[in-house]
């Protein structure tokens, strides 16, 4: 079933789309009210999920927050355990797992999520200091 595209679930992806900072769905609330002034936070999470389920973001949960991206490519995640900024990780710059090993063993990989936690370059440049 086809669910049509509403106002401000545009507004919302739109905002998620132009911003590379991973957000929280309060950071994007934040940002819709600017736009949407009566919109609830409520209708933000309910179009975050409905985004998420069509495969228009992902979801980036460390079992504390959730954070957001609407760059679906294959890419991973770099979070910074000092300053809590998520950072776009090419898969080209991490080597590539062994695929073929998992599928001889019968395993079908249709995803991945992969996160390198560490130091960013802005916190490992202050700690140098």
């Amino acid at each position: 079933m086809q669910r049509r595209n509403t106002y401000q679930r545009q507004i919302i992806y739109e905002i998620l789309k132009n911003t590379d900072i991973h957000p929280t769905a309060d950071w994007i609330y934040s940002e819709v009210r600017k736009i949407i002034p009566n919109i609830s936070l409520g209708t933000v999470y309910r179009n975050l999920k409905v985004l998420k389920e069509e495969g228009a973001i992902i979801e980036i949960t460390d079992g504390k927050q959730s954070r957001f991206d609407a760059r679906v490519d294959k890419h991973f995640h770099f979070k910074c355990n000092n300053c809590g900024s998520i950072y776009d990780i090419e898969s080209s710059e991490v080597s590539n797992l062994e695929m073929s090993a998992l599928e001889k063993k019968g395993f079908n990989v249709d995803s991945m999520e992969i996160t390198l936690y560490g130091e960013c370059p802005n916190c490992n440049k202050a700690g140098d200091n």
